[in-house]
């Protein structure tokens, strides 16, 4: 059973399509569909059923699953022995990020990395939270950097490298803005968010949760940090957003900013990981550097943060 085969026939076994599958993987569908049916007559065995709701993995192909994730598994293991005993420290590892962390924070440590490190190329996938994590656990993308969000798959590791303050954008000649520690004020405003599922969403609904409030009215959601500041700079409603999402557009005036009402509220920005025994040592050398030039950030009315650690 080649890799590349049991790697398509587990993207099927999560999409439930040919279609969707092929999209994801960048193949012809009658590609994919190839595939599927050259492992079928290896294993003398269907893999799949279509029903309504699309292909369902018959019992045969959910016991090739557990085996296959172990297989695919255990090979980037062998790999990553053979290049630690060899002492190559060359190749390729491929970075997902969110789009603020992937242009505010990733491009000059990068630029570090790789004058150092000319061996190892680099690969940068942009996505939103959801995507990336998915992308991570089937080894797509061998890192991520993202804002926390809860329920980590026990499969994964991380790592905080900052706390980023979260605050309030609005208009930059608001008036009657909620005072700190007003938080009746600010629930009876209207939002602009991103979508439920969205690390931005998880945040701003935890943080009115955590302050025993419902979550106030939304005025619009989209899809981008961007648009939500252009948003907000029309007056269309204020937002809660870590402030390095916003940096360039409060540097440029265009939005106003104001802590979040009541004690300080900050987004730890993680990197996040597959656990492995034993980690490529491409891998394992940008986890180092990376812990070592996040700073964590260091709010004024608050005391110094530092980052917390999980094992390589």
């Amino acid at each position: 059973m080649h890799p590349r085969l049991l790697k398509t026939f587990l993207a099927v076994a999560r999409n439930r399509s040919f279609t969707r599958t092929a999209e994801e993987v960048h193949l012809a569908q009658s590609s994919v569909s190839d595939q599927i049916q050259s492992l079928e007559t290896e294993l003398g065995a269907a893999l799949f059923i279509r029903s309504r709701s699309g292909l369902e993995l018959t019992a045969a192909g959910e016991t090739l699953r557990r085996y296959a994730e172990e297989i695919l598994t255990v090979a980037d293991e062998a790999r990553a022995a053979v290049e630690t005993a060899a002492g190559v420290a060359a190749g390729t590892v491929t970075i997902g990020a969110l789009e603020t962390v992937a242009s505010m924070r990733l491009p000059q440590w990068l630029s570090t990395f790789q004058s150092g490190h000319p061996d190892i190329n680099l690969r940068v996938k942009v996505a939103g939270s959801g995507d990336l994590l998915r992308k991570l656990e089937d080894g797509e993308i061998d890192i991520v950097f993202c804002f926390d969000k809860d329920g980590l798959d026990e499969g994964l590791a991380k790592r905080t490298l900052s706390a980023e303050p979260l605050i309030l954008i609005m208009p930059p000649q608001k008036e009657a803005a909620p005072k700190r520690g007003d938080l009746s004020t600010l629930a009876s405003m209207s939002f602009v968010a991103t979508e439920v599922g969205c690390v931005y969403r998880h945040l701003l609904d935890k943080a009115f949760d955590a302050a025993g409030m419902a979550a106030p009215k939304l005025a619009a959601e989209v899809g981008s940090i961007g648009t939500i500041a252009r948003l907000v700079a029309a007056g269309t409603g204020v937002s809660l957003v870590p402030r390095l999402a916003v940096a360039d557009a409060l540097d440029r005036g265009e939005i106003s900013e104001m802590p979040w009402p009541g004690p300080m509220r900050t987004a730890s920005l993680v990197m996040i990981w597959r656990r492995r025994r034993i980690q490529p040592p491409t891998l394992k050398l940008l986890l180092a550097t990376a812990s070592d030039s996040f700073a964590p950030a260091k709010p004024a009315d608050a005391r110094p943060r530092h980052a917390v650690s999980s094992p390589l």
